[in-house]
């Protein structure tokens, strides 16, 4: 199944009932983020986005940080009281909070980062990596001479778990007996777990590493040993310019501004968003693919990946470097042919999850709980 899912349509006729409101008032917006903005990660890569929106819409924003999951509501309600009139709320823990903010706030319009619950006057976005992950992981499966990848993982969510496995796919799609080792840590920011789970994986003998954690530590602990690394949704090539291979770099920018302005010109209201749910990915801009922007791949592992050639079943002879480049192609032009759960896919346990000739759906991929062929280690969940 095509996976073609940008802004729902929304009701004409109520959004020109409340667009009067929205479109004149000054909007005041807050952004509640589960970690600091100095985490380099994702907390880090919102605030950027909330300085574009300042910028280029010369709205009024506040944000706060280091919030816990459990707790949002209170600091909503904070951001109320000071009038803010358009929320963010940036992490999947904190959807229930939200959806209960939303309802008790009906005036307010919300937006919930990465979830799937909404209301008249909630929507939901995500700025999504899994396509980008299966480009690293092609460039991981050339690298690595053990054949064992390491992936330090933050909690066990449909998100990570959907991003890990599209980067093993990535991973055996050259290199098919290699292996992507997980070791997690329940934390989105926490550079010491991150740095002793990175050290674990090393023992283990894995020596290329990926992760979603939200600061550049396994990228400096792998570093540190001489082994290539991925960054993570910002760019990390300073932290290690001769180690960091690529990674994913979101631009929320893309989101952000879209959809304030679409509040701006009373087109979004406190009651028209029960079906408004960007899912934006490389075709839309929201991500792409670079140790730093506007390089996708280090120039120091262009050779290394030109010289690994695989005979690939669709491609014939074709180095890895061109392969991702061709693939990034497939993925970032409007009409999108190739998606990396295209089946079949089979998960760990042998099941087949996505028959031949098809892809996975939107819901299935927001709900992904299975771990496919070639992941090793604890999977939480797992059907």
């Amino acid at each position: 199944m095509r996976l073609v899912r940008l802004v729902a349509a929304v009701m004409v006729a109520t959004a020109v009932l409340g667009a009067v409101g929205f479109a004149q008032a000054k909007l005041k917006v807050g952004f509640i983020y589960v970690g600091p903005i100095g985490d380099y990660g994702w907390s880090h890569a919102h605030n950027l986005g909330r300085l574009i929106v300042e910028r280029d819409l010369g709205v009024e924003t506040v944000y706060v940080e280091s919030v816990p999951e459990g707790e949002v509501e209170t600091y909503i309600d904070q951001l109320v009281r000071q009038g803010c009139n358009v929320i963010f709320t940036t992490s999947f823990g904190f959807m229930d909070g939200t959806l209960a903010a939303a309802q008790r706030y009906p005036n307010v319009i919300f937006a919930h980062c990465s979830g799937f619950k909404r209301a008249p006057n909630l929507a939901t976005y995500m700025a999504d990596f899994y396509q980008v992950y299966y480009l690293n992981g092609l460039m991981a499966g050339a690298l690595t001479k053990t054949g064992k990848v390491g992936y330090v993982g933050a909690f066990p969510i449909p998100e990570v778990k959907r991003h890990i496995s599209a980067f093993t796919i990535g991973v055996r799609e050259v290199n098919p007996n290699a292996t992507v080792h997980v070791r997690w840590i329940y934390e989105w920011f926490n550079p010491a777990a991150a740095k002793e789970a990175t050290e674990a994986l090393i023992a283990e003998g894995c020596d290329v590493f990926a992760f979603t954690e939200d600061s550049p530590t396994v990228v400096q602990v792998a570093a540190e040993k001489g082994f290539p690394s991925f960054g993570h949704y910002s760019p990390m090539y300073d932290f290690a310019p001769n180690h960091v291979v690529s990674g994913q770099i979101v631009h929320w920018e893309e989101i952000y501004v879209d959809f304030l302005g679409k509040v701006k010109a009373g087109e979004y209201t406190a009651k028209n968003l029960a079906n408004v749910d960007y899912w934006w990915l490389l075709s839309q801009k929201a991500v792409e693919l670079g140790a730093k922007s506007g390089m996708p791949v280090n120039p120091v592992f262009e050779g290394a990946l030109k010289a690994y050639i695989v005979d690939h079943p669709v491609f014939g002879r074709i180095s890895v470097y061109d392969l991702v480049f061709v693939r990034l192609a497939q993925m970032g032009n409007p009409g999108i042919t190739f998606d990396p759960f295209e089946g079949p896919v089979y998960d760990r346990k042998g099941g087949l999850q996505v028959p031949a000739g098809h892809w996975m759906s939107y819901d299935a991929l927001i709900t992904m709980e299975w771990a496919v062929e070639g992941v090793v280690g604890p999977w939480p969940g797992e059907p």
